[in-house]
């Protein structure tokens, strides 16, 4: 019986085998096939990943590149927007000249004037709002002064300029507005008006001078060291802000 059953054992044995044998066969290649997909995929990541170093390193330089040419424009010693900013002022200036002759010729040809004023915003206030709403022509955009809410009061806020109060309309040729200055005396030529190191008072343009708005609505530049005389005859008083 036993040798009977030996033939038949063997068979089955045998085709066991053949179908192990099959299953691994057809396995291997599977597993093949993800280890190499997974190896592929690795390869990538890492490619992908030296790839995005590289990208952030040209960030980075693009980003400095930006900086130093930022710094280059708009630094205080940068020329460029130095006078860009004076030229704003002289905007600024010719503006007010515009407002106050305007309330010139209201007022029996008298700029505005508020006896007993100990800063210039005093007298400039009688400006707002009828000659004009727009407080932004009170700050000189070099100052760093605090922008004024349109058409408010400026009486007990900060300006940027100086007035000499006391003119009139037919003042044509004597300095009305300036920017803010060392002191409210008289200055000769070449007596110091404005800043000559970059600090208060008389800095809204750092240490590079100041513009001064005369009667007749012709703005003129000055180095720290008055280019010309800044009087002043009796009746007429320099307020700074």
């Amino acid at each position: 019986m036993n040798a009977a059953l030996q033939p038949g054992g063997t068979f089955k044995m045998r085709r066991g085998r053949a179908r192990i044998a099959k299953s691994f066969a057809t396995r291997a290649p599977v597993e093949y096939s993800s280890i190499m997909q997974g190896a592929s995929k690795l390869a990538g990541c890492e490619a992908l990943a030296r790839h995005s170093a590289f990208s952030l390193l040209e960030l980075l330089i693009v980003v400095a590149l930006i900086a130093v040419l930022t710094t280059m424009y708009w630094g205080s010693g940068s020329g460029t927007r130095q006078k860009k900013l004076q030229a704003e002022c002289q905007n600024n200036l010719q503006r007010l000249c515009t407002s106050m002759e305007i309330f010139a010729n209201d007022h029996e040809s008298r700029f505005p004037d508020a006896p007993g004023a100990k800063t210039s915003q005093e007298p400039l206030d009688l400006l707002v709002p009828r000659y004009t709403s727009d407080t932004s022509i009170f700050i000189c955009p070099g100052s760093g002064d605090s922008a004024l809410p349109a058409g408010e009061p400026i009486r007990k806020r900060k300006i940027s300029y100086a007035y000499y109060m006391g003119w009139r309309l037919t003042d044509a040729q004597e300095p009305l507005i300036t920017d803010g200055q060392v002191d409210a005396l008289p200055k000769v030529a070449g007596q110091q008006v404005f800043s000559s190191t970059g600090k208060p008072p008389g800095n809204n343009h750092g240490k590079n001078g100041g513009n001064v708005l005369f009667g007749d609505g012709h703005v003129a530049r000055t180095p720290p060291n008055a280019a010309f005389a800044l009087g002043l005859p009796k009746g007429v008083v320099l307020l700074n802000p």
